[in-house]
């Protein structure tokens, strides 16, 4: 008898007898995807400005991508938010940014409906729109979607990869990562990465293999059966990491300097036909130094900083071709609607001169040329946090103004690939229709044939913002049908509509020609910049913005503010907001009241940063209690961060140690006089702060450090300066066992408490902890 099937919620249509032999039975039917439902993978870079790729005229090689390219279709007229959490909640749900309450990454959300970080049940994810169809969802790589005080392990994960639809989740909840000491999230609990950079580990390949794993898995059992990946990488963005052969193969390729790599991009870009041949290169930035004027130190040291990130990108590439090749190698790649898009311009967090640990500049640590000198032959190794400096961000945003963060086209126009054999059969084309992220969902559901979702999980859906633009896929000259868009980012505006772009931008135009960054916009400051602070530009003509038209044409201009403040009360951006450190600030909801004393015991999860607690700048203890057997035990009992900067507290060849990195540039150590005994000890480090801090001169309260056991003083230190703002990067805060970035070279790998660790307390005492908001809200901004 041939197997019955109704879909759940229907009569059941078997018989149901007294007995067995009198009834006939009927099965729910599984739920499976539409016959030749195709697959879909979103690609998302990171920091990857418009003239980046090779082929859209970058300087680093990316085979893979120019070929997934010659594939289908790149646009020149893909549009972004300007910075990472914002443009990924618009690919994922089809709504802006505001819709879905992500004006700006987590770490700055605000008490108003479009600034809160809390992206609404009722702004559904493509993962939770496919679900229902029979699609494996899976996501791999950098999140960043979820507020900042909920990616502790005390949750909540509503709003964690499983809980917004996807059914597997590898990579990391924050904004940036360690590539060979990343923080790892495997589905919904924090993992050590599984392998160490000395037996050749980097996130990247690790991020390919597990994305290769879950669709395998899948397929082997339901080759039949369709799957969405979200595959992010965490690349480009900062640390420029990578094994130095990749670096190696650009050496000298950047000798010329960014001004000559610009307009050497820019011939590429118009041979290809990304830009008309009347196009203009803008002027020279006011922020980037002429590279004329840079030592030969300066330049040998600058050249080498994009050696460094052009080996990463073509490294990034490589892996990407492993996943597409996998995916041609079971049969599926000619039938996967890929989209390959950057999350927003090039970044300039690298500051004008570069670094080589980030850490430095969140804390207002000065780069020293000599250090940084000293530091090439390890560039892009697991020892620095590395980022070039603003030139190369100029020239990567080529041909556009500006970079991430400012809406100028060079902060929000994207390089944007769409492949799918089977379905588009256009090759190697260009597209010149002007969409934005908003618009992928509702091409994806257009290209699959599915209808939005009325309700999620009982709850009623809002409307997809986006427009579709699966009618352009095969038709170069079909007509846009975004015609409007707008901009918000920290108070930089900006509005496209029909061919024309208005700018405002917020502080100024560079940092050199407005008011500080993070400036508050008062009523009087927003009255004077609506009358005099909009740039108008016809980018149908002039899509590198260089002629402002705002004098010219005062009546389009005029229009185009009156649309911005349309849009902004349709999708909650009011009320402007361009402050910084102050919106860093703001008091936010809290799972746990701040307190004085913290509990932690070994071998539990990390504790993110951000819920940690908070020791800089203040009086405090540690105290481990523990049990030392026969024959003595070492090992960590408490540490926070990785050796970009924080501090250790262990033991080793029987004494007590207690070391303090000061972001990756010296380590202060203490270290106890006689050896711990034997049997219940209770081991306690303590600072007295001896003076001030002087956060904007990068140093942190200077004080005395002590070691106890057993309540008597065993070792003391002058500390002459500590962190000031921020413990380093890569590494939360651990209890019994080592961050898997090493602080100090003393021991290396776990190295756990081979005694019995009881608990440990911390105590913070006297005064809150000194903070500087400016430096946070620079950090936050920076890693994301």
């Amino acid at each position: 008898m041939a197997l019955r099937e109704y879909r759940p919620g229907e009569r059941f249509p078997g018989v149901i007898g007294r007995t067995i032999d009198e009834s006939s039975p009927a099965w729910p039917a599984p739920l499976r995807a539409k016959p030749g439902a195709p697959n879909v993978l979103f690609i998302v870079l990171d920091d990857v400005g418009f003239g980046q790729l090779g082929c859209y005229g970058g300087l680093s090689e990316t085979p893979n991508l120019d070929r997934l390219a010659e594939r289908g279709v790149r646009f020149n007229n893909m549009h972004t938010t300007a910075l990472c959490s914002p443009t990924r909640a618009c690919i994922l749900t089809g709504r802006n940014s505001h819709s879905n309450g992500m004006a700006g990454i987590t770490e700055v959300s605000t008490g108003y409906p479009g600034y809160n970080g809390l992206i609404p049940f009722a702004n559904g994810f493509l993962s939770e729109m496919l679900l229902p169809h029979g699609y494996n969802t899976f996501a791999v790589g950098k999140w960043h979607l979820t507020p900042a005080e909920q990616v502790s392990a005390a949750g909540p994960y509503d709003r964690w990869p499983l809980g917004r639809g996807f059914e597997r989740f590898y990579g990391f909840l924050g904004g940036d990562t360690h590539q060979y000491y990343p923080e790892l999230v495997y589905d919904n609990h924090q993992v050590e990465p599984p392998g160490t950079p000395e037996e050749g580990y980097h996130l990247t390949v690790d991020l390919t293999d597990r994305a290769i794993e879950f669709i395998g898995s899948a397929h082997v059992v339901a080759p039949d059966k369709p799957f969405f990946l979200y595959f992010a990488t965490g690349a480009m963005h900062a640390p420029h990491q990578v094994p130095k052969e990749w670096a190696d193969k650009y050496a000298g390729r950047f000798d010329m300097g960014w001004e000559k790599a610009r307009e050497e991009i820019f011939a590429r870009q118009k041979q290809m036909g990304l830009l008309p041949q009347d196009a203009q290169l803008p002027a020279h930035d006011p922020d980037v130094p002429r590279w004329d004027s840079l030592g030969a130190d300066e330049k040998r040291l600058c050249a080498r900083m994009m050696e460094v990130f052009a080996g990463f990108l073509e490294h990034t590439d490589h892996q990407i071709g492993r996943l597409l090749g996998y995916l041609e190698q079971i049969g599926e790649l000619d039938d996967t609607l890929v989209m390959l898009i950057s999350d927003n311009g090039a970044s300039a967090e690298g500051g004008p001169t570069g670094s080589i640990n980030e850490n430095k500049f969140f804390n207002f640590v000065p780069e020293d040329l000599e250090q940084n000198l000293a530091a090439l032959p390890e560039l892009g190794g697991p020892k620095y946090f590395n980022h070039y400096p603003w030139g190369w961000t100029w020239a990567g945003d080529t041909p556009f103004r500006r970079w991430k963060r400012e809406t100028y086209r060079g902060g929000v126009a994207d390089p944007f690939i769409v492949s799918w054999p089977k379905g588009i059969a256009a090759r190697g084309e260009l597209r010149h229709q002007y969409a934005h992220a908003i618009d992928m969902v509702p091409t994806v559901l257009d290209c699959l044939e599915l209808e939005p979702p009325h309700a999620i999980r009982g709850v009623t859906q809002s409307p997809i913002e986006g427009v579709s633009f699966a009618h352009a896929l095969d038709d170069g000259a079909a007509p846009s049908h975004h015609r409007t868009q707008y901009f918000e980012m920290i108070g930089h505006r900006a509005l496209y509509h029909d061919g024309w772009r208005a700018v405002c931008p917020w502080p100024g135009t560079s940092f050199a020609e407005g008011l500080p960054f993070g400036t508050p916009m008062s009523r009087e400051d927003l009255a004077r910049i609506d009358t005099q602070g909009w740039e108008l530009y016809h980018v149908a003509e002039d899509p590198t913005e260089t002629r402002n038209l705002a004098d010219t044409h005062r009546d389009k201009l005029i229009e185009l503010i009156t649309y911005w403040y349309v849009e902004a009360g349709r999708y909650q951006v009011l009320p402007i907001d361009g402050r910084g450190q102050q919106r860093f600030a703001e008091e936010r909801p809290q799972l746990a009241p701040e307190r004085s004393r913290y509990v932690y015991f070994p071998h539990l999860q990390s504790v993110p940063e951000n819920v940690a607690v908070k020791v800089l700048n203040c009086a405090h203890s540690i105290t481990a209690r523990v049990t030392i057997p026969t024959g003595g035990a070492e090992g960590v009992l408490l540490c926070h961060g990785g050796n970009t900067g924080g501090y250790t507290f262990f033991v080793k060849d029987g004494h007590l140690h207690h070391a303090h990195n000061y972001v990756g540039d010296r380590i202060l150590r203490v270290r106890s006089d006689r050896p711990v005994p034997q049997g219940e000890v209770e081991l306690r480090f303590t600072f007295e702060p001896t003076g001030p801090a002087a956060m904007h001169e990068g140093k942190g309260t200077p004080g005395i450090a002590r070691l106890f056991v057993d309540g008597q003083r065993v070792g003391q230190a002058d500390y002459e300066v500590t962190i000031p703002i921020m413990i380093g990067l890569g590494g939360g805060l651990v209890c019994g066992r080592g961050s898997v970035s090493p602080i100090v070279d003393d021991y290396r790998g776990e190295f756990a408490f081979t005694g019995t660790l009881h608990e440990v307390v911390v105590e913070v005492g006297g005064e809150k902890p000194a903070e500087d908001d400016e430096a946070k809200m620079r950090q936050s901004l920076a890693r994301q």
